[in-house]
């Protein structure tokens, strides 16, 4: 089931609304990977339930990285396109939620 909110598709998962998925594309050797997972999953914990965080390892899940046309990594989509390349600050990812209106 499917509802419309601002333009996006929220779904409904478990019962609980989600208004955008993120994905964090990772690699065991990456740097930078644990602080983009940490600035995602505190922004999971500010907004709550409407987030689905899904963690991506490349090495596991070439495939998926690939559709995104994903050379390199960290990186985070929000609702299936590329957003960030590299480990944004908190600030930076709370602002482009706002920007895109999805909470």
């Amino acid at each position: 089931m499917l509802k419309k909110f601002n333009y996006l598709k929220i779904e409904i998962i478990g019962g609980i609304e989600v208004v955008f998925q993120v994905e964090v594309f990772t690699s065991p050797s990456c740097p930078y990977c644990p602080m983009a997972e940490q600035v995602v999953e505190e922004a999971k914990r500010e907004i709550g339930d409407v987030m689905d965080v899904e963690v991506i390892n490349i090495m596991e899940d070439r495939e998926k990285a690939l559709d995104y046309g994903l050379m390199a990594v960290p990186a985070i989509a929000i609702n299936g396109k590329i957003e960030f390349l590299g480990a944004p600050t908190i600030e930076e990812f709370m602002g482009k939620l706002k920007i895109l209106k999805l909470y």
